[in-house]
Order: C-alpha cells, then sequence, then structure tokens
C-alpha cells in the first residue's frame, strides 16, 4: 500500500463531518454478547428481547388497605345505609389465608396480600367501620375494585424489554419481577489509550524544562467510562515512529486511542504508521476544533488519531469515538449530554462548510459563547456549562438566534 506523508506539507482537503461518520458506521457492529447477573446490569445494553415467562401479578391481589369482599354485597352501601358483613379474618402480603369468602362475610386485607377464594373486590379502610364482630361498609363498589388483576403489569409471553435498551435502575426491577436473574448484553468494549509527546509527564512528577503534564489519558478514561467502556492507559510513549508502532501493535483492545503526534509537524508519526499496519480512512476533517483528527482501521480494529490539545482531544471523542463505542454497545449514536434551548447573548462567526463546536455559558440573560479557538485551554471546558453546534451550511449564529446546548 502506498503510504501518504503530508508532514509539514499541510492537508489538501478535509472530510466532511457526516460523511466521514458514515465512513465510520460502514465499518462497525457491536460486540458478542455476554451473559450477566442482573443485578450489575445498570447501564448494560440488552442483546436479545426479553420474554416474560410469568404472569405479574401472578395472583390477584389487594391495591389498597381495607376489606375483602364480594361487590355484589356493597351494593346499596352508603354514609347513610351501612352494610354489615362478618369479619372472617385477616390477611397480609406473604401469607394466604385458607378460606372462602361466603355471602355477607368480609376479610381484613393489607396492600398486597392476596385475596382470598370468593372475594372480587377490595373495600378501603376509609369507606368502613368496624364493630365487634362485623365491620359496616359505607360505600358500594364495583367487582374488581382495588384489585391488582393476574397479568396486570405484564402478561406472560410479552416483550418486556427489547434488544439494543441500556437498562435503567427501573428496568432492573422489572426484570427482578419476572424472575430474570440472567440476561444477555453486548460485551462492553475496552479501550487502550495510548498518549504520545516527549513533553508530557505524569500527574504528580515534576515538571522540568518546557514539560507539561498529561491530562488526556484522565479525561479520555472519564469519557470513555461514561459511555460504559473500560478504558486501558498504556501510558506515556515517546514521540519516536518505532516506539509508537509497537505500542499500537501490543494494543489488543476493541479500540485504540492515540493522542498527540497526529498531525502534520515533523514528529506527527502515527498517521504514517497506520497506513503502514492497516488503513487510514479519515485523516483531517472539517470541524473546528480538531481539524487534524484521522481514524483508520487495522483489521478489525477501530484506531482514531486525536490532536493532543486537550479541548481538541474532547470535541474529537465526542464526534468519533463516542458514536464508536455506543454502536459496539447495540446503541445508537448519540451525545451522551441534556439538552436545552435558549438565545444568544452574542454573535457566532463561522465558515459555510466547516462544522463548529463552540463552548457556551447558561446565563440568566442568555446563552454566552466562550470561544471557538484556543484547543490548549482546557479550563475553557470546565467553565462552559456545554456547547453549541454550528453547522456546516451556516455561515454563523446571530445574536438573540435561539440554538440548542449540549449541557456537559
Amino acid at each position: 500500500m502506498q503510504h501518504h506523508d503530508i508532514r509539514m506539507r499541510g492537508f489538501a482537503s478535509r472530510h466532511d463531518v457526516d460523511e466521514a461518520l458514515a465512513l465510520l458506521r460502514q465499518r462497525l457492529t457491536a460486540l458478542p454478547s455476554e451473559v450477566i447477573g442482573v443485578e450489575v446490569g445498570l447501564d448494560r445494553v440488552l442483546a436479545e428481547d426479553v420474554v416474560a415467562a410469568v404472569d405479574v401479578p401472578p395472583f390477584e391481589r389487594s391495591a389498597v388497605d381495607g376489606y375483602g369482599v364480594r361487590a355484589r354485597d356493597t351494593f346499596g352501601a352508603s354514609d347513610y345505609n351501612p352494610i354489615p358483613l362478618l369479619l372472617t379474618g385477616e390477611i397480609f402480603p406473604g401469607r394466604a389465608l385458607d378460606l372462602s369468602l361466603e355471602a355477607q362475610q368480609a376479610v381484613r386485607i393489607m396492600t398486597g396480600a392476596p385475596l382470598p377464594i370468593g372475594a372480587d373486590a377490595v373495600v378501603m379502610a376509609e369507606y368502613a367501620e368496624e364493630d365487634g364482630a362485623h365491620v359496616h361498609i359505607l360505600q358500594a363498589i364495583s367487582p374488581f375494585k382495588n384489585v391488582g388483576r393476574v397479568g396486570e403489569d405484564i402478561r406472560q409471553g410479552d416483550v418486556v424489554l427489547s434488544r439494543g435498551r441500556k437498562l435503567r435502575p427501573q428496568d432492573l426491577g422489572v426484570l427482578a419481577s419476572i424472575q430474570v436473574a440472567h440476561l444477555p448484553v453486548y460485551r462492553r468494549p475496552t479501550v487502550a489509550l495510548i498518549i504520545t509527546g516527549n513533553e508530557l509527564v505524569e500527574v504528580g512528577q515534576p515538571l522540568t524544562g518546557c514539560q507539561i503534564v498529561d491530562s488526556n489519558s484522565l479525561t479520555l478514561a472519564g469519557m470513555c467510562q461514561r459511555l460504559g467502556a473500560i478504558p486501558v492507559r498504556k501510558g506515556l510513549v515517546r514521540d519516536d515512529y518505532q516506539r509508537i508502532k509497537a505500542a499500537i501493535q501490543r494494543a489488543t483492545e476493541d479500540v485504540v486511542i492515540i493522542t498527540g503526534g497526529t498531525s502534520v509537524g515533523a514528529e506527527d508519526y502515527a498517521p504514517l504508521i497506520v497506513q503502514e499496519l492497516g488503513e487510514l480512512l479519515v485523516h483531517g476533517v472539517s470541524m473546528r476544533p480538531s481539524s487534524p483528527v484521522g481514524f483508520g482501521f487495522i483489521k478489525q480494529q477501530p484506531i482514531f488519531l486525536i490532536p493532543g490539545n486537550p479541548v481538541s482531544a474532547l470535541v474529537a471523542f465526542d464526534a468519533f469515538v463516542g458514536p464508536t463505542l455506543q454502536l459496539l454497545q447495540g446503541l445508537q449514536p448519540s451525545y451522551p449530554y441534556a439538552r436545552v434551548r435558549g438565545r444568544l447573548r452574542r454573535k457566532i462567526a463561522s465558515a459555510i462548510g466547516r462544522v463548529d463546536f463552540v463552548r457556551v455559558r447558561c446565563t440568566a440573560e442568555g446563552i454566552e459563547p466562550l470561544r471557538v479557538t484556543g484547543a490548549s485551554i482546557l479550563s475553557s471546558t470546565t467553565r462552559a456549562d456545554g456547547f453549541v453546534i454550528v453547522g456546516k451550511n451556516s455561515e454563523g449564529l446571530d445574536a438573540g438566534q435561539e440554538v440548542e446546548v449540549y449541557v456537559f
């Protein structure tokens, strides 16, 4: 394969963001599934539909605290015409009472307790008064009033949760209710983080000369975890062709991220290495920040070339790595941020053909743009409440224009 070396020559052209994403999606399929216990299922993605094997509830039960009765025995009851019924016992949840309710009889019953044979309704305690061996019913009720019917919540054979669903806390409760103790989910992708740069040192190490602390590995690891992936930090690698190549070859994870050395500088070796070991599909995208971003494949392993500037690294991850991690888990790509709408306080300038990711603050007066440039100013992402996307067909957004903010 011919290797294209564009170091110190710049990008002759850049890919469109949507076209780059389309190329990526064409090559990705969900990872194989694995079976896990329901107790560790939070935020995992179902690999198969879950079909109920039982009814919920499995028996008719009281929905209130009150008195189990035959509904027809209450017809005509009111505050002015209380109907006395003979009390024959008391039923609590989890304790079945071996009795059959006869005409003009009632049973004291608590919420969740099974209805006895013969009963078909429950009078709430507020509409009854006990008097010795009897209870006086003060309200007429219809059959199955205040009763949870068999299968009222879930019917046997129902598809309770569908493949591709990211499980929420309440989903785990529903699964438990239909006695699902184990479930098939897509495997969580592992992500190799290869951080390159002669100038970098680990956090906590003393700085000398022109050194700076590596922040990208921590930021990117957190972003991987938020999307359900498992980051594997590979340490810092010097700007050396053979060392970077060896680090990539040793990475057996599902996805590889390289930061630094990915643009067109003299020591930007990563694009050449990916071309040597596999194929570089995209290098250079019409977006700001993070235009030098690229990605390719080594066999079936996606590998991302992310700029070392911290803000660029964040934007590149959201734009391309995030969708990849979601697709590998059987999810449709989407930004993992809530959205709010507001009006811009100041104009945002852009250019046709380029997508801009603009950091903003949400204030009482409106949406305040922070900056478009400054890809090395990581603190701007902590001062920002989120970002606004300026589409490729726009020359910018005017002051007073309503925009959608992706909230960090």
